[in-house]
């Protein structure tokens, strides 16, 4: 893992505040502890790496305000919610509000383990995508309007003649304009062409 990637533990109970803390550290893991999601909220700035475990239940914001708040506030952490047996309910809420995964307590401690090692697997992931996708962007901004309409036509699947008669061009022509977005895209094939525009969204690059 990224040495930078901190796990932050946001719980209103010291005790498993410090409990974890201790679990997490033995492990190798950077901890930063919270006593409330209003502390983390307000203290947190730079939050880039890592995961965010978190209490369901709080006092002040709860767990599902909690993940709202992350979300409204661009925080793109991976997060895991603790339950309660009881809180299952609560637990499956807590996902569709895009928490990654909740884990019962009392739990297991290299379940738990496990859970938060996938956690910053999976942000090592999203942040690595990220990186890709906005370089494809600034590759794809180099290309002319009509190199644009042409990639928007191979990514629907359709072929250069078909190209060629919606834009009103010559087969050949459409060629060369595939060419020229091969090499600017830096894509060696048609399938990687089309994974770059899907990862970036392809309607949505600007002509110039």
């Amino acid at each position: 893992m990224p040495s930078e990637a901190v796990v932050h533990v946001v719980d209103d109970d010291q005790a498993v505040r410090q409990s974890l803390s201790f679990l997490l550290a033995s492990d190798g893991l950077p901890v930063r502890l919270h006593e409330s999601a209003s502390s983390f909220l307000q203290n947190v700035r730079d939050a880039s790496t890592g995961c965010i475990i978190t209490d369901v239940r709080m006092p002040g914001i709860d767990g599902i305000e909690f993940l709202r708040r992350l979300k409204a506030g661009g925080f793109r952490l991976p997060v895991i919610v603790m339950t309660g047996h009881a809180d299952v309910p609560l637990a499956v809420e807590a996902m569709k509000e895009g928490a990654l995964d909740f884990i019962e307590k009392p739990f297991d401690d290299d379940l738990f383990l496990a859970a938060v090692r996938a956690a910053l697997k999976r942000q090592e992931q999203n942040a690595h995508q990220d990186a890709q996708a906005t370089e494809i962007k600034a590759r794809a901004l180099s290309l002319s309007e009509r190199e644009a309409q042409v990639l928007e036509g191979l990514v629907s699947g359709k072929a250069n003649k078909v190209i060629a008669y919606d834009l009103g061009i010559s087969p050949r022509t459409v060629e060369i304009y595939r060419a020229n977005v091969m090499s600017k895209m830096q894509a060696s094939s048609l399938s990687e062409l089309v994974r770059m525009a899907l990862l970036i969204g392809q309607r949505s690059i600007p002509g110039p």
